[in-house]
Formats: structure tokens, sequence, C-alpha cells
């Protein structure tokens, strides 16, 4: 197609060459030099519309951190092209909402798999397969999680289901839509069920990985947990994804270190 150059990505505004095989996804462009912080000799590669890649090294591997903007088809776009740069693994860093009352505010979440309230994911997987995440990287965000984990409220990790949506405001304020009842009860579904926080692009990133063959995992920051609220329950608000971060970049570390068979 002459839209799609062979070399640059039409999006990313990146090449081959410029892309690690392991790649960290935060949803906010303005996160990636975090990230890239904690890489060796991290590089700006490019920053296209809610893209922004940067490149450097852990272990001695070529690693890339890549922001996807919000919701499923912008992640959709930035994996497709990532891949098409030779990125094989890619675990998303993003914040979300509680649902289970066992997760509170500064929780990390790791998603073992995701409920698929997006309409991307349907583009790439049949509607009854379900987005579930890669077990070698999730077993490696569970191992980085147990290390910058504790017991008290804030600071703890679960692993399990996460709901992915399309609609922020579906979400937080579901009574002014006109499919009110629809959204309030399959969210009561999702309560019963024990999903444990609510977010916009795992399911999406589970699809594609799914589809092209290729690995991926998610580890969440919880900012709150509105069901904690109406429950009375203490639930403190967090801003900072910092250990999320480095949970991410540790289970990097580990996959490479296990990929050389180093480990």
């Amino acid at each position: 197609m002459a839209l799609l150059d062979k070399d640059i990505q039409f999006h990313l505004k990146v090449t081959a060459r410029q892309i690690g095989k392991y790649v960290i996804l935060p949803g906010d462009p303005g996160r990636v030099p975090d990230i890239a912080e904690k890489f060796d000799n991290p590089q700006k590669i490019a920053y296209n519309r809610e893209f922004q890649t940067y490149t450097g090294w852990l272990c001695g591997e070529k690693v890339s951190a890549c922001s996807t903007g919000i919701g499923g088809p912008s992640a959709a776009i930035a994996v497709e092209e990532l891949i098409r740069c030779g990125a094989h693994t890619f675990i998303r860093v993003g914040t979300s909402g509680g649902i289970n009352l066992k997760v509170t505010g500064g929780d990390l979440v790791i998603a073992s798999a995701a409920v698929r309230g997006d309409g991307t994911s349907s583009e790439y997987i049949p509607p009854d397969y379900p987005a579930t995440a890669d077990f070698e990287v999730t077993k490696c965000l569970c191992e980085a999680a147990e290390r910058l984990s504790g017991s008290e409220d804030g600071n703890r990790y679960h692993v399990g289901i996460v709901q992915s949506k399309d609609s922020f405001y579906g979400e937080i304020e579901p009574e002014t839509m006109p499919v009110s009842g629809y959204l309030s009860g399959r969210w009561e579904s999702y309560v019963k069920c024990g999903c444990l926080t609510s977010e916009m692009e795992a399911a999406t990133l589970f699809a594609v990985a799914i589809a092209r063959g290729v690995r991926a995992g998610a580890v969440l920051t919880a900012l709150w947990n509105v069901e904690r609220s109406k429950a009375g329950l203490p639930d403190a608000v967090c801003k900072s994804s910092e250990r999320a971060v480095q949970c991410a970049v540790n289970a990097v570390k580990m996959l490479i270190k296990k990929d050389k068979n180093e480990i």
C-alpha cells in the first residue's frame, strides 16, 4: 500500500532498528520519559500524536517505552506498529479504578485476563475467545510485585481479572447515560464476579498479542475504589504510578534473563 512506508511506521514514526524487542506501554505520553530514566542510555526516538517513544537498554538488551494514548483503538495501532518493528514482548503500565473491595488506592493489580468491554478486541479475536495475558509475562510481573509490596492498604498487589471499557464517563456517571440500566447492570455483574479493577486498554492489548502471536501482560495502579467508597470503607486516592513502573521494569529484566536462559 502506498500509504504505508515499509521502513517508517505511519503513526509512531519509528523504524525497526530504533525499537527493542521488549516494550513497556504506558497510556500517558508524559509518563514515557519517567520510565525511560530506568533504562541505560535512554534516547527519545519520536513523538507523534499520542505516541511518544524512547529506547534504551536493560541487561544488555535493547528495550523501548511507547505511549498508547487512551483506549483500545490507539493502543492497537501502537502495538501493531511495534510488532512490525520486531517487538515481541509487551507490558502495559496503567492506572485503574478498583472494583473488588480488597483493592485499595495505591495497590497494584496484575491482569491475568480482561473483560472485553472494549470494541477493538472484536476486530482481532472471536467474541467468545478470552482476552488473556501471557503466562510467563504475568508470572514475572507477580514475582516483581511480590518484592515491591507489603501487607498494608495501598501497598498490596493482586492478580486476577480486570475490566476494559471504552467509556470513562460511562463508568463514572452511568446514571447520566441513555443506557444507564445496561451499564449499571453490567457493572453489578462484574462486582459479583470478583473483578478487581476497571481500565481501558488491557483487553485490546491482549487480543492483539493473541492474534499476532506475541507476549503481553499488564500491571495497573489502583487510583481509588468507588465500591469501597459506596460501602463506607476507607480508601486513599493514589496519584503515583512509580511502583507499577518499577514492577514492569523489573519484570522485563527477568524476562530478558529467562529468554537468555540466564535464570
